[in-house]
């Protein structure tokens, strides 16, 4: 996890929340609710492997709607919205990946496997540094 000290921390991305906030993007459902992925520690940590450095940001709509936003330095960007008394949610996605179908796959993951291969996985280190985290067919190399 990226900490938040020194002159040298790269911004926040402040400017693409902006544009994501109102931007249509491709628009899709999700099958689930809005999920906190700061609080979703698996899950974290597999969209984390995926695709590091995503700036997540949450919130509740004037209607009580929960929001996450995902953003990343590459100019990816997904905003996700469950209404209340809902369980899917409304995603907008735009830049060159779409991080919320990441975030959608893992969570599919869960249900069919019963748990998350992060957990577990076997490390193997190169003689060059490489590292590689293994677990069943799935495998993430940092």
């Amino acid at each position: 996890m990226t900490t938040r000290s020194g002159l040298d921390y790269p911004p926040l991305l402040d400017a693409l929340f902006a544009h994501s906030a109102e931007a249509d993007g491709e628009v899709t459902l999700s099958p689930f609710p809005v999920l906190n992925v700061m609080r979703a520690r698996e899950v974290w940590s597999m969209l984390s492997l995926m695709a590091p450095g995503i700036e997540h940001r949450t919130g509740t709509d004037e209607d009580g709607s929960r929001m996450t936003w995902m953003l990343h330095p590459d100019g990816s960007w997904a905003r996700a919205r469950t209404a209340p008394d809902e369980g899917t949610a409304t995603v907008h996605q735009g830049g060159p990946r779409r991080l919320y179908d990441m975030l959608d796959e893992i969570r599919w993951r869960w249900p069919e496997h019963g748990e998350l291969p992060v957990y577990g996985a076997q490390v193997t280190i190169s003689s060059d540094g490489e590292t590689t985290l293994s677990r069943g067919g799935w495998a993430a190399t940092l």
